[in-house]
């Protein structure tokens, strides 16, 4: 897992070079445009929503010793429950909304790097996004289910220290998943898609670390986060499928 999780990173490294080489960033326009929007929606749902999920996590201390303590503890869960849940709506919206306009991407880093030509492909606008939807929409899910008893366990002291980086590490992974799956989608179904993901998830996990950390840098984080964490993952992704192969790697 560890191997692939900086696999998974190093990536990154050729991902610039490589869009630059192809002339991939017009096929990221539109992405761009349906990120920036998503993250106005969201922050500006989050904004207002904290202080409310705060105050409702401060009922729960029904004790009048420790009740401005717990308050202060509240509020600052409440803005962790929020941006927590704020980051899976937005990765879940942009990569479901996104995915008719990155199977072309995927198509091209593909074709450049192995040297063939992509006689199969499936890059017509609404199988893409039926795909993207149900991809997403699963993940969406799995991530909830996953991330709901993480918060409650941050509200346990001591115990809630490990909340946060495994947070960090179930959004990555999920994050990892989504971009990997604009190249699978060509190579497997749904059901093997998640299998394949799954036996590499640390590689998953080293594309998402990136992706979440980008998306901390104010505005360009949200600008560059889709286009180079795509072109990563697609990188990545290929040197598995493609094992016995050199590939044309800048």
């Amino acid at each position: 897992m560890f191997k692939n999780y900086f696999k998974g990173i190093k990536a990154y490294g050729n991902a610039f070079s490589l869009m630059s080489t192809l002339g991939l960033w017009k096929y990221f326009l539109v992405p761009i445009l349906i990120s920036i929007v998503i993250a106005l929606v969201v922050g500006f749902a989050a904004w207002g929503l904290s202080d409310n999920i705060g105050s409702l996590i401060a009922k729960l201390w029904v004790w009048e010793w420790g009740a401005q303590t717990f308050r202060s503890i509240s509020n600052f869960m409440g803005g962790i429950t929020v941006i927590a849940l704020g980051l899976v709506l937005y990765k879940h919206l942009v990569m479901a909304l996104s995915a008719p306009f990155m199977g072309p991407v995927s198509e091209k880093i593909e074709a450049h790097l192995t040297g063939k030509e992509i006689t199969n492909t499936s890059s017509q606008f609404l199988p893409l996004l039926w795909r993207g939807i149900r991809v997403n929409m699963r993940n969406l899910l799995m991530e909830l289910f996953l991330t709901l008893p993480i918060l409650v366990l941050s509200l346990i002291p001591i115990v809630g220290i490990i909340a946060t980086p495994l947070l960090f590490l179930v959004q990555a992974y999920y994050a990892g998943f989504g971009n990997m799956d604009y190249t699978l989608e060509r190579h497997f179904d749904y059901k093997k898609s998640t299998v394949f993901v799954r036996s590499h998830s640390g590689l998953a996990m080293g594309n998402g670390t990136l992706f979440m950390l980008l998306l901390f840098i104010p505005v360009l984080g949200i600008i560059l986060v889709f286009p180079l964490s795509v072109t990563a993952a697609s990188i990545a992704t290929l040197r598995i499928l493609y094992p016995s192969e050199k590939t044309n790697t800048p």
